[in-house]
């Protein structure tokens, strides 16, 4: 009886050079991080809910994959990184002198729509800034995100700046409750420009309205804080912005930097600035982070922390495709020269050598001749020799 046996949606394998395209982001990403001083820790895949319920994490509940433990208790897969290392930071940290320098390559699992085609399984690879505050901290972290994208060996890219701080400050000069600023940040983040209009309509002729509505066009080169300022005057987030950019275009990111007043997502999460890196050939941001100054004291050490995550098989696909190794040699061995026959497997180019399993040299051959291979090292009692194919 044929059985097909199918693996789960939001799942795939990968193969050969789709892996080798993955470990190449994750080596250049890994090897970064180390070099600017960040050092790797590792998180359980499964963590209880409870600790992301307590943390008010960015991530929906409904998005998180959840499954039992033998307590009894509801786990979830590892939905983002950031909340378990906030719990690291917090807790077998809590000893070491700040800021501390974390990094991870991990994976994160999150429930996507029925047949909407999104991944469960999500390679990332970032860094956290735990105990560091202040534009000194924040320039370093969006320095390494411009980096990790340049490292990762993207052509053209990006990445978009905003500040929580900005709406936050146009929903309180129009002293919109917490029900209406959500509103009013749901249509934003949707660009949902006809029903905003009509929903800041009660409000119309107060001076931070006409700059709400306009926020989610806010996008673009530095000229958009000068828009800022116009719509809504001057305000400590566009004035912060504009030094980070005025900084970061001294040392040579300028190129690379573009602002998004309109990025109003996870506002509850996201304390002051945020941020999200775009690759020329991906539909979506490739990363995402910002400063979240409130999660580490959630489990009990009051302290500001900023980080980014980069999304590994986001990148990879941008990039240019990887060619596998061709086979060139097979390797045929007689019973005592297995010493020999390794040596000159590992002397050679990775993938262009491998040893044949066969007990005939007639069957070495037939399996060489299908591989595709050029020739064929013998080691038996006559010494080493080479026949061509």
């Amino acid at each position: 009886m044929n059985v097909t046996v199918n693996t789960p949606e939001g799942t795939r394998d990968r193969l050969f050079a789709e892996c080798q395209e993955r470990r190449q982001v994750q080596s250049r990403l890994t090897r970064l991080f180390r070099q600017r001083g960040f050092l790797e820790v590792s998180t359980p895949d499964t963590e209880f809910y409870d600790l992301f319920a307590l943390s008010g994490s960015a991530i929906p509940q409904e998005r998180m994959l959840k499954v039992g433990d033998v307590s009894g208790k509801i786990c979830v897969m590892r939905p983002d990184s950031t909340t378990p290392i906030a719990r690291v930071a917090a807790t077998k940290l809590k000893a070491l002198p700040l800021p501390q320098r974390l990094y991870y390559d991990q994976t994160v699992y999150r429930s996507n729509p029925a047949h909407n085609g999104g991944s469960r399984e999500i390679p990332q690879c970032g860094v956290e800034l735990i105990g560091a505050l202040g534009r000194k901290a924040d320039l370093e972290i969006i320095a390494a995100a411009v980096d990790a994208l340049r490292a990762c060996g993207a052509a053209r890219f990006h990445v978009e700046l905003g500040h929580a701080g900005f709406f936050r400050d146009l929903a309180g000069r129009l002293e919109l409750d917490s029900q209406q600023a959500e509103t009013a940040r749901r249509l934003i983040e949707g660009k949902n420009f006809a029903t905003l209009k009509n929903f800041l309509a009660p409000f119309a002729g107060r001076g931070a309205c006409g700059a709400l509505e306009q926020l989610s066009r806010l996008f673009g080169g530095p000229e958009v804080l000068d828009q800022a300022v116009r719509l809504a005057g001057p305000t400590p987030a566009v004035d912060y912005l504009r030094e980070l950019y005025d900084e970061l275009s001294a040392a040579g990111y300028g190129p690379y930097v573009r602002f998004d007043l309109g990025m109003v997502h996870q506002i509850d999460y996201y304390t002051g600035v945020v941020f999200r890196g775009y690759m020329e050939g991906a539909g979506e941001a490739v990363l995402s982070g910002g400063r979240y100054d409130d999660l580490v004291g959630v489990f009990g050490r009051d302290t500001q922390a900023t980080g980014f995550a980069v999304d590994v098989d986001a990148v990879a696909r941008t990039l240019p495709k990887t060619a596998l190794p061709r086979l060139r040699t097979v390797i045929h061995y007689e019973p005592g020269y297995l010493a020999q026959a390794l040596e000159a497997v590992d002397s050679r180019p990775a993938g262009t050598c491998e040893l044949s399993p066969c007990r005939t040299l007639t069957s070495t051959r037939n399996l060489a001749r299908e591989k595709g291979a050029q020739n064929i090292v013998i080691f038996d009692k006559d010494g080493e020799r080479v026949e061509q194919l």
